[in-house]
């Protein structure tokens, strides 16, 4: 997308966000580094962040210790994600209002883990920039709730229930794991790419398969792709 045309209105949207931001106590947590600097930069007045991170157990410690009562984040973490941060952020007291931002639509367990913990405000990142974090931010402000339109739909017409949610959450490395048995990779392949042993694959391998509720790596690749655990695998 060519933003160019743009310009001025996301300056104008900036703009727009500092004074709504300025009351608070604001922690970003931010998955992408380039993102959180971009971030830290725009933001003002500079003394409303008070921290800024890509790590969800570092995020819930920013809230703790800063007192904050804003937390800005976006699903996917560097360590963790963003809605098992939003989930443990709400159990604070008091909570902080809370708004993220999606950047992988399809992970919906994230989604859901962050609608069912009371998320304030869940926003596109294909629409930052076009005043959706400004609206976000007015909406929650004012004690309401903000759910885009477009995630909203994709959401409610792609999520396939409750009961058909892992039995259990996927650990950082059984991800790691899954992901790569929907590349086809064999055990070998798994152990040499994530340097462990193949009696450490084997144990994450027959981990997923438990938790998925799954009989074979096929299916277990297959719903992991639906449930949005993991990503369409690129070509090999």
């Amino acid at each position: 997308m060519d933003y160019t045309p743009l310009i001025d209105e996301v300056r104008g949207h900036v703009r727009s966000s500092t004074a709504l931001v300025k009351p608070h106590r604001l922690v970003a947590c931010i998955g992408s580094r380039m993102a959180l600097s971009l971030f830290v930069n725009a933001t003002e007045p500079a003394e409303a962040l008070v921290g800024a991170t890509t790590s969800e157990a570092i995020g819930l410690n920013l809230l703790r210790s800063e007192e904050a009562d804003l937390l800005i984040c976006t699903d996917l973490l560097e360590q963790g994600d963003g809605g098992s941060l939003v989930e443990s952020a709400k159990q604070l007291q008091p909570a902080p209002t809370t708004l993220m931002v999606v950047t992988q639509p399809r992970r919906l367990i994230t989604i859901r883990r962050a609608f069912e913990a009371g998320c304030d405000g869940i926003c596109l990142e294909s629409q930052i920039g076009l005043g959706t974090v400004v609206m976000a931010l007015q909406t929650v402000s004012a004690g309401a709730c903000y759910v885009e339109k477009g995630l909203q739909q994709q959401y409610f017409q792609g999520y396939c229930g409750l009961a058909d949610a892992p039995l259990a959450q996927l650990t950082e490395r059984e991800v790691e794991v899954l992901q790569r048995i929907t590349a086809n990779a064999t055990n070998q392949e798994i152990a040499a790419d994530l340097f462990i042993s193949l009696e450490t694959v084997k144990s994450h391998v027959a981990q997923v398969l438990h938790k998925l509720a799954c009989r074979s790596r096929l299916q277990a690749a297959i719903k992991g792709i639906r449930l949005g655990l993991v990503e369409w695998p690129e070509d090999r």
